[in-house]
C-alpha cells in the first residue's frame, strides 16, 4: 500500500482513517480501488476503506462466504423476490392445493406467474389475501417457504 501504510502497522492506519483530511480519504480510497470515490461522503467511505485495508492485511472472503452473502443481498432485492417462490422452485403445470374454512383452493404454477379461478397473479400473496380477506404472504400460506433458512 502507501507511504502511509508502510509507516503505521494496519491496526493504526485504521484508527487514523476518521482523522484524515477529506483530500487523503480520497487519495487513500483512488489508491486502494484504482478510481476516485466520486462525490462519496466521507462517513460513507471510512468503513468501505477500513474493511479493504483489512482484507489486504489478513486476507478476504473465502469464495463460500462471498456467494452465501450474495444470495443474501439477492433474496433482499425486489427484483429478485421472485427467486424465492415457489415458480423458481416448481415447473409450470404444478398445483398448490390449499383448505381454507373448508374450501378447497387450487393454484396452477404458469411460465410467467400463478392462475387461480381462472385469473392471473404475478405472486402468491394476493392470492393468499384474495382468499383470506386479510394480507397474507403467499408463500407462508402455501407452504412454498423454503425449508431450513434462517428466520
Amino acid at each position: 500500500m502507501t507511504q502511509l501504510a508502510s509507516k503505521q502497522p494496519t491496526r493504526g492506519l485504521i484508527q487514523s482513517l476518521p482523522g484524515l483530511p477529506k483530500d487523503r480519504l480520497f487519495a487513500l480510497w483512488a489508491e486502494i480501488f484504482g478510481r476516485s470515490p466520486g462525490k462519496m461522503r466521507p462517513e460513507v467511505l471510512l468503513p468501505v476503506l477500513a474493511f479493504s485495508i483489512q482484507e489486504r492485511a489478513y486476507g478476504g472472503l473465502t469464495a463460500e462466504t462471498k456467494e452465501h452473502l450474495r444470495q443474501i443481498a439477492l433474496s433482499l432485492s425486489p427484483k429478485s423476490r421472485q427467486q424465492n417462490e415457489a415458480r423458481a422452485r416448481f415447473k409450470a403445470g404444478t398445483r398448490l392445493i390449499r383448505e381454507w374454512k373448508g374450501i378447497r383452493h387450487e393454484v396452477i404454477l404458469t411460465a410467467d406467474g400463478y392462475e387461480y379461478k381462472g385469473q392471473k397473479y404475478k405472486s402468491l400473496s394476493p392470492i393468499a389475501s384474495k382468499i383470506t380477506g386479510t394480507h397474507w404472504s403467499g408463500p407462508a400460506f402455501f407452504g412454498t417457504n423454503k425449508k431450513g433458512t434462517a428466520k
